[in-house]
């Protein structure tokens, strides 16, 4: 049995996964808001809780915004602020005194979706989510590829590709530079384009239903959206060249960018074809979950 534990900032989900892949159980608790002893202790009872219903011990994978830097084993850029900074695997091991596995969101949407989702026969998989922010991981044969500094995957902290006059130098990013991809393609990043273009304030879901409806400058704005999510997938196919990208989060529910993006990026593909597939998740928001229990697949 592998077990999935994903920490969010307001609940924590776990999941038991038998060998083949079959869900056994499933709960999630509240998230001890800003409190790093209680936030452990509640991830461990919540194992502990899934086994006893069960009646079966098994691995232990962790899903969490943030990733451990190699330099020194601790948590970094998570949006649990109060698990940053600390030592989160070695003291959850030291807790539930046996070995646990941990990779970011990204990285267990991307090995979920790999393993046994949408990208189940794929070889090399880049996993896209676009939210609030952006985030990205990367698998190969199944495998979490982490990188030596462990940032493989973090496309939305690149500028956009081929910038034209009128997006440059783009708005500021949190991390301190401007014009990165995450502050178009993410959901305040085409709220913000359609904004400055019709003085409206509308989030993206509203944008999609309405450029569904035939609304001109919803659709107008996704056609920019469009090509600049292209551009920017465009260069992860020149560098990694993927069998299959998938699209997961918030945009990944917009039906149109699946026919519109392909469409689009062999405009700056450097190949006289493109293979690569632009497919949705198959399983959503449990990719995360799911994907932590499948950090013990090798």
């Amino acid at each position: 049995m592998r077990i999935g534990i994903d920490l969010g900032g307001t609940k924590i989900e776990g999941i038991a996964l038998s060998e083949t892949g079959d869900e056994l159980l499933r709960h999630r608790i509240a998230t001890p808001q800003g409190d790093y002893p209680a936030t452990l202790q509640a991830i461990a009872d919540l194992v502990k809780q899934i086994e006893k219903a069960v009646g079966e011990e098994g691995s232990i994978g962790l899903c969490t915004p943030g990733a451990l830097s190699p330099a020194t084993g601790l948590m970094r850029n998570s949006n649990s602020v109060c698990m940053n900074g600390k030592p989160v695997l070695t003291d959850l091991q030291s807790l539930l005194k046996r070995d646990i596995r941990i990779a970011n969101d990204a990285n267990c949407f991307a090995l979920s979706e790999a393993t046994d989702g949408a990208a189940k026969d794929a070889r090399v998989i880049f996993g896209v989510i676009i939210g609030t922010g952006t985030g990205a991981g990367i698998v190969i044969d199944k495998t979490v590829l982490v990188g030596p500094n462990a940032i493989a995957g973090e496309w939305g902290h690149n500028p956009l590709p081929w910038p034209q006059a009128d997006e440059l130098p783009g708005a500021e990013c949190y991390c301190g530079k401007f014009g990165c991809i995450e502050t178009w393609v993410s959901w305040p990043g085409i709220a913000r384009d359609h904004a400055a273009h019709y003085t409206e304030q509308l989030d993206a879901k509203t944008l999609d239903r309405l450029a569904a409806d035939g609304n001109e400058n919803a659709i107008n704005t996704f056609i920019r959206y469009e090509r600049r999510l292209a551009k920017s997938l465009a260069h992860v196919i020149n560098i990694l060249d993927p069998d299959v990208i998938v699209l997961g989060g918030g945009m990944g529910n917009s039906k149109r960018l699946y026919k519109n993006v392909p469409a689009i990026w062999g405009d700056y593909v450097f190949s006289d074809v493109v293979n690569t597939r632009l497919l949705a998740p198959l399983h959503g928001d449990s990719s995360g979950v799911r994907g932590a229990a499948w950090l013990w697949n090798r």
